[in-house]
């Protein structure tokens, strides 16, 4: 009798498998052999075979299923015995591989005590080779988890100590490439980084070290708040040190290109095995996509479309399909598999989304270097990775442009869209490209542009068994008989002809492969487009079930219970039907403002703007004041946001490293500003020198948003927004300060100096220009043209009014503080986190979206409605999209 727990549960008999059909034996045996040749009680047993709350009848329940389980055992049944409160399976110490392995791993420290590290590293390499994957992998519920997790912990601890001691005896390049692949899959396991990075400083691999000890130190900051330990950091200097010698480098900037390389290399690895493993590519098994060259015999599966590339004369390749034939699935793939097998040096393969071309307005590789900007903004670090480090990639051969989508752009774009790529291409750059099939051939027919030199390939439709395979491959195929038998006698029919591709399949294993749900109601459409609306409404339903949740689920990576699936129908319509307006794919946060018409938004941001100022005219001098400017700010607010140019995100972080220079230069253009101010509105000398340092200090705290260094991390929509709301709230609290601090100071301690004075004393033309200039300034600071001049006239009219002094202490401080605020509003409502600000909390409030807007968009990107490519979201396939939208427009009134 043999018992394996060390990858997928197995018994055998006499080398034959003995097979286990229920589960709940399956898990009654787990549990057993957890605890060999110990007593489980009957309580751990049916916590190990009741996920959830156990029937009132469990303890009976447990007998029975230890009962047949013996029987299934034959003779070795009489191995499970009961023993006082519970049971307890009799093994020997060969009979369970998860006691050999520790009896492995004992003997192995034995030998390296006595220095014998060969003899060590051959016996503990014995017991790992005994694993074939996670223990119990597949079986774990709750109970079981806990005590897999400890084989597991055994196993990394195993392998760290057999590459410390293959590293004594020199063996670094096997060590690398176990630990490189051991380090992927246990991303926070600091001793395994460790003991890597000792081994590529071995080789002379610095560059390749450091990388791998920043991305560990991202990892830790992201998920932990915390650092690498003391002896990681440490090992971290002396790399740098060995990789810096006394003398120059010859060729810095070349290093930090080839740095640049390897670690979006790197980047790209993580952001798609992320979304991989998020959409749940693995589990089960994925659908087998086959296709077929549209010219010659090349045929082939998912397993070999990167190997089939790779041997292209030419490196191009086109992926057509129908709609949701895998095309996009099918690129994910292949640009992991490309990575896998990425030669050193060799070009990186980088998914892009076309939705977001528009090949009449941007080069192909303009746009292509401006979209590794967005998604690595620490490439436009000149001082990391050398000057235009997206563009250098781009032109120098280092990307490989993976195109999906060529169907999700504007219907107008689609023939530009081709020609620009066969004439940017067509020197034999590497290149793929989906689209599906009708839209591809109505491209080429009607304007005649074609990738000449490319291999166009077709993805085949789905089995008849291959979907029966992946729609039973989690809960057996007797609930999916009907189904199957409908697929075999009528090959033809609307259920068939629906079930061709991926996405239909996959809809109908999300919608029926619920307990309590029967898959036998697909039978009853007779209609193709019904069926597949049937399909597609109940996406969003059952990926917002609400379900029990097991306990200890951490809420930052889980999908959170707190949304209905009414709610997230609704939301998710409006957020379609955006889209479908604004003719994209790609949800932005900072687009979002396109949601709400452009008269309300502006509205919104001058009435916002106004408020304050409109207190500030009241304090100073009265309604009329007040009046004059409200009006004024209020309608510059209202214009720039009417006629101005939409803000996009500032992608930068907070880094004090080597800004002492730019901090002193910032520092006296600021203090040169307070000085004029100060002196144009005749304060006195400490004030204006107060005004100086105060103005000095705003100006170069600005030096501290600067460009991230580390291009191994990806953006994401919540990293941007992070990052663009802390520059946002920089810029306009400085604003609010300075200015704020001016206006009381003017209020206040001015010595009501008259230079051009007109209207009776009640408007001053020199003031009004030096307001004019201000207001200008700051109007193109934060918006350009428009906002210049807007700002320009409200500068002049307020600027230039000539009001009393304060009588009083407290009004100059009410004066300042609005007038501070109002200022920082209006900078604050011109930057894309304050625009998105405003607009979501109209959209919010009149309920159209959550009032948590990015943490649902991100919670139903882990129950896969949505994918995220980059800093944006996108819905999960093209036809969700649209559905979501229709539905939506037929609810609004």
């Amino acid at each position: 009798m043999r018992f394996r727990v060390l990858g997928t549960l197995e018994v055998r008999v006499s080398g034959d498998r003995v097979t286990l059909a229920s589960p709940r034996q399956q898990r009654a045996l787990a549990a057993l052999l957890l605890s060999p040749d110990a007593v489980v009680p009957v309580e751990r047993m049916i916590d190990a075979l009741w996920e959830d709350e156990p029937p009132a009848t469990a303890v009976k329940q447990v007998r029975n299923c230890v009962s047949a389980l013996r029987a299934r055992l034959g003779d070795a049944g009489a191995l499970i015995v009961t023993d006082g409160p519970g049971y307890r399976l009799q093994t020997g110490a060969d009979d369970l591989d998860s006691l050999r392995f520790r009896r492995h791993v004992a003997a192995a420290r034995g030998l390296a005590g006595q220095a014998k590290f060969v003899d060590a590293v051959e016996e503990i390499r014995t017991g790992l080779a005994l694993w074939r994957g996670p223990a119990l992998d597949g079986l774990r519920t709750t109970t079981l988890a806990g005590r897999a997790a400890v084989l597991d912990e055994q196993r990394a601890d195993a392998v760290e100590l057999c590459a410390e001691w293959r590293l004594r005896l020199g063996e670094t390049g096997e060590v690398v490439r176990e630990l490189t692949e051991f380090c992927g899959e246990h991303p926070m396991r600091e001793l395994s980084h460790l003991l890597l990075m000792r081994a590529l400083a071995k080789e002379g691999r610095y560059a390749e070290a450091s990388t791998l000890f920043h991305s560990l130190r991202r990892r830790l900051a992201d998920e932990l708040g915390v650092d690498p330990n003391p002896e990681l950091r440490r090992l971290h200097e002396q790399i740098l040190a060995e990789a810096t010698p006394g003398e120059p480098d010859p060729a810095p900037e070349r290093h930090s290109f080839d740095r640049a390389v390897t670690e979006l290399a790197e980047a790209v690895t993580w952001q798609w095995r992320a979304e991989a493993e998020l959409r749940s590519l693995h589990r089960p098994q994925p659908i087998a996509l086959r296709w077929s060259a549209r010219r010659g015999k090349p045929r082939g599966d998912l397993d070999d479309i990167a190997e089939t590339f790779t041997a292209l004369p030419v490196p191009q390749l086109v992926v057509l399909g129908e709609p949701g034939s895998g095309k996009s699935v099918l690129a994910l793939m292949l640009t992991l598999e490309l990575l896998r097998a990425r030669a050193s040096g060799g070009p990186v393969p980088v998914l892009l989304s076309l939705a977001s071309w528009d090949p009449r307005r941007d080069h192909l590789d303009r746009w292509l270097a401006a979209r590794l900007a967005d998604d690595h903004p620490a490439l436009l670090n000149a001082r990391e990775y050398g000057r235009d480090a997206p563009t250098r990639l781009v032109l120098g051969g280092h990307v490989l442009p993976v195109l999906d989508g060529l169907d999700e752009m504007p219907a107008d774009l689609r023939a530009a869209a081709l020609d620009a790529l066969d004439q940017t291409m067509g020197a034999g750059r590497a290149l793929v490209l989906t689209c599906r099939s009708a839209e591809y051939d109505q491209v080429v027919r009607e304007a005649g542009a074609v990738l000449s030199a490319a291999t166009v390939v077709r993805l085949e439709p789905v089995a008849r068994q291959e979907a029966v395979t992946y729609l039973s491959a989690r809960d057996g195929q007797d609930r999916w008989l009907p189904v199957a038998e409908r697929l075999r006698r009528d090959p033809d029919a609307a259920l068939a002809r629906v079930l061709r591709t991926p996405l239909m399949v996959d809809l109908a294993r999300i919608g029926y492969g619920r307990p309590g749900a029967d898959p036998a109601e697909l039978l009853g459409a007779s209609d193709v487009e019904v069926l597949e609306g049937q399909l597609l409404d109940s996406f969003v339903p059952n990926a917002y079930a609400q379900v029990p949740q097991p306990p200890g689920r951490n809420p930052k990576t889980s999908p959170s219970g707190r949304y209905t699936a009414a709610q997230a129908t609704r939301w998710l319509g409006f957020l379609a039907r955006h889209l479908e307006q604004a003719r994209s794919r790609d949800l932005a946060w900072w687009q979002l403002y396109r949601a709400v018409p452009a008269r309300t938004r502006s509205a919104l941001a001058g009435a916002l703007v106004a408020v304050f100022f409109v207190v500030t005219g009241w304090v100073d001098d009265g309604p009329a004041l007040a009046a004059i400017y409200g009006v004024s700010f209020g309608g510059a607010a209202y214009l720039t946001h009417r006629f101005g140019r939409a803000p996009e995100p500032l992608r930068t972080e907070v880094r004090f490293a080597g800004a002492a220079r730019k901090f002193a230069g910032r520092f006296a253009i600021g203090a040169v500003v307070g000085v004029l101010l100060g002196l144009g509105w005749s304060l006195a000398t400490g004030l204006v020198v107060f005004l100086a340092l105060v103005f000095g200090l705003v100006f170069a705290v600005h030096v501290w948003l600067a460009k991230p260094v580390d291009a191994s991390r990806v953006s994401s929509p919540r990293t941007i927004l992070r990052n663009e709301r802390t520059g946002a709230i920089a810029l306009s609290v400085s604003f609010l300060v300075s200015l704020g601090l001016f206006d009381g100071m003017a209020f206040a301690f001015t010595a009501q100096t008259r230079f051009l004075p007109v209207l009776g004393g009640r408007y001053d033309l020199a003031l009004a220009i030096a307001g004019a200039v201000a207001g200008a300034s700051f109007g193109f600071f934060m918006a350009r043209g428009v906002a210049a001049v807007c700002y320009a006239l409200a500068g002049a009219i307020a600027g230039g009014q000539v009001f009393p002094a304060a009588t009083t202490p407290v009004l100059p401080i009410v004066a300042g503080v609005c007038f501070g605020v109002g200022i920082g509003l209006a900078v604050l409502v011109t930057r894309a986190w304050g625009n998105y600000f405003v607009n979501h909390v109209w959209l919010a409030a009149t309920g159209r979206l959550p009032w948590r807007l990015m943490h649902f968009l991100d919670d139903a990107h882990r129950r896969g409605v949505l994918r995220q490519a980059g800093g944006v979201y996108q819905f999960r396939h093209a036809r969700v999209q649209e559905r979501l939208a229709e539905a939506h427009q037929e609810e609004t009134p």
